[in-house]
């Protein structure tokens, strides 16, 4: 592994790291900054091919799933992540997370052009940011065949994505691929007690859509949802990784 890439996955490991600085609170005085709850894990699929990787922060979560088993998929997907942190966006605009995940394409491509095995190095990405302010969003990019979802309140889940994949398919779309990156971008509005989930395929062939929308409201926290949800991977025995993120909004 280079130099390059052990640097990325450094940054990566460091990302769970709160930022900032504490003010002296009046006693009493409630916390208002609007901010992501987030819990999430990986459940190791029977192949023994680890290839997901996430990173979580007060206000991103981004997912990654390398597109080929063991090493080199585990490679991508914490080159692509180390990219999104060190490239988060700055700004409040949909082109913003567009330019991120272009960011994070190069630095795969980059990495995949010095590697021995580099045509193995391509990956998925899902990319969640939580804009403050008073009408609060929440932005996303989407690359490949994972799949985010927007659950509000008391309404049934709406997934924001669409896999870019046919079926069992290659990627159509993916970081690391030769052809230019279309990473699909949005924003909604995001109100306290709105739930994000973000999952990569493994969660999504193992459990299927229907399943896994009922799921995302089945728990009254995201531990609780998490906890539902790794009961029924346990039960599918998942070939692959499957990664699960449950965000719920506080304000």
């Amino acid at each position: 592994m280079t130099l390059f890439v052990i640097s990325f996955m450094i940054g990566c490991l460091s990302v769970m790291t709160g930022r900032g600085k504490r003010g002296q609170w009046p006693a009493g005085m409630p916390v208002t900054r609007p901010r992501l709850v987030a819990v999430g894990g990986t459940y190791e699929g029977t192949h023994d091919r680890a290839s997901d990787a996430y990173v979580v922060q007060e206000r991103l979560v981004a997912v990654a799933d390398g597109a080929a088993g063991a090493e080199p998929g585990h490679t991508a997907a914490a080159v692509a992540l180390g990219a999104v942190v060190a490239a988060r966006p700055p700004g409040r605009r949909e082109e913003d997370l567009d330019e991120c995940a272009q960011t994070a394409h190069r630095a795969v491509r980059t990495a995949a052009l010095r590697e021995p095995a580099g045509r193995d190095l391509v990956s998925t990405l899902d990319v969640i940011v939580l804009d403050p302010g008073e009408s609060p969003r929440l932005r996303f990019a989407h690359v490949g065949n994972g799949a985010i979802w927007h659950c509000v309140k008391g309404a049934a889940p709406v997934p924001l994505t669409t896999a870019h994949s046919f079926g069992d398919g290659p990627l159509l779309r993916g970081l690391g691929l030769p052809s230019a990156l279309n990473p699909e971008v949005g924003a909604v509005s995001i109100h306290p007690g709105d739930r994000v989930v973000i999952v990569t395929d493994g969660v999504v062939r193992a459990l299927g859509p229907q399943r896994m929308a009922e799921l995302f409201t089945a728990g009254s926290s995201p531990a609780a949802c998490l906890d539902r949800m790794y009961d029924e991977l346990a039960a599918a025995e998942p070939k692959e990784d499957a990664t699960v993120i449950i965000a719920d909004v506080a304000f």
